[in-house]
């Protein structure tokens, strides 16, 4: 029954904030198999589950949208091909097939095989009815419907290998934010967290900033100092002094502090240590540009999601704007 789920993922939730030796021992592993896995955003990947996903009172609220097995009384085979770009970005789909009670088989990303394998291994060790609910697979094969996340090139591989089944397939999408020039520092230094968690390497990351004309960036990127640290990550430093010599050879204007390239840029989508920004002359254009945007994840600003909040989706902020639920519930 849903209850009992409910209670499993609570008691899965008590394991994560334990932190216990041989959790850490896992997530340290992860980040040996993954250098852009650190122990921070580990953790706060962990925090936003254990937080916004795993809430008691959210997940019963979540649940009543969900048609279970037992009421459709039809169990069914719903395969998962998760990404890896940030810690355990595919949880949200299995918590969704979970808790709904259809079987799930699971591919996993090669770069975030360990902290998603282990809390599986975690479920069958304290329910064994999950042994054959949970599986992880190699390949995917003979489900009824099909979830799917990656980039736009593997996304035409799975629009044609699933065709013929439900799907969901989610393609590369991006984060930008509006500025008005009225911020905060306390805003903007929330900013930075929208901008550099996980290297930017989230579709929720805002990788484009909008600022009205002849606006000055000198405070904004004073702001962004706390991020600095992030200078002394090999790979990421490696990025960062890649983009910077393709400016300077190519003779391109850019503006940077310690951590951060900022170029003019429309792309939606930037480099790993860069941001792109454009200038506007008329907010309401670059409302009109972005609603319905499908490059678009999410919008950070003072009419949109506040600043800070972009890397903390609820259990009912969907990818892609995609009802998980309600496709669950359509089989």
């Amino acid at each position: 029954m849903i209850n009992d789920r409910i209670l499993l993922m609570l008691k899965l939730k008590d394991y994560l904030t334990q932190n216990n030796e041989e959790f850490k021992e896992i997530k340290t592993l992860s980040e040996r198999n993954n250098a852009w896995f650190t122990q921070e955003f580990i953790d706060k990947s962990i925090d936003n589950i254990c937080n916004q996903y795993l809430d008691e009172n959210e997940m019963i609220v979540f649940a009543s949208y969900i048609k279970t097995k037992e009421e459709l009384n039809n169990q069914k085979i719903i395969g998962i091909t998760m990404a890896g770009n940030i810690p355990l970005v595919g949880f949200h789909d299995f918590l969704c097939v979970f808790l709904s009670g259809h079987i799930q088989y699971i591919k996993l990303s090669s770069k975030d095989e360990t902290l998603m394998l282990h809390i599986i291994q975690k479920l069958h060790a304290w329910d064994a009815e999950t042994i054959d609910t949970i599986k992880v697979l190699p390949m995917l094969k003979n489900c009824d419907a099909y979830i799917a996340t990656g980039n736009n090139q593997t996304a035409k591989v799975f629009e044609q290998y699933f065709a013929k089944f439900p799907h969901i397939i989610r393609r590369n999408r991006t984060s930008v934010a509006i500025l008005t020039g009225n911020e905060t520092n306390e805003e903007l230094q929330l900013l930075a967290h929208d901008i550099y968690l996980y290297f930017g390497l989230g579709c929720r990351n805002v990788t484009k900033l909008y600022v009205p004309k002849d606006y000055s960036f000198e405070n904004l990127l004073q702001q962004f100092s706390n991020f600095n640290e992030l200078k002394n990550h090999n790979k990421y430093r490696n990025n960062i002094d890649y983009n910077l010599a393709l400016y300077i050879l190519n003779n391109q204007f850019y503006m940077s502090n310690e951590s951060l390239l900022l170029v003019e840029n429309k792309n939606y989508f930037s480099a790993i240590s860069v941001v792109n920004y454009e200038y506007y002359e008329d907010i309401q254009f670059v409302e009109n540009e972005l609603t319905n945007n499908e490059n678009i994840q999410a919008i950070i600003g003072h009419q949109y999601l506040p600043f800070g909040s972009s890397q903390s989706p609820t259990l009912m902020d969907f990818a892609d704007g995609v009802s998980t639920i309600d496709f669950l519930n359509s089989l």
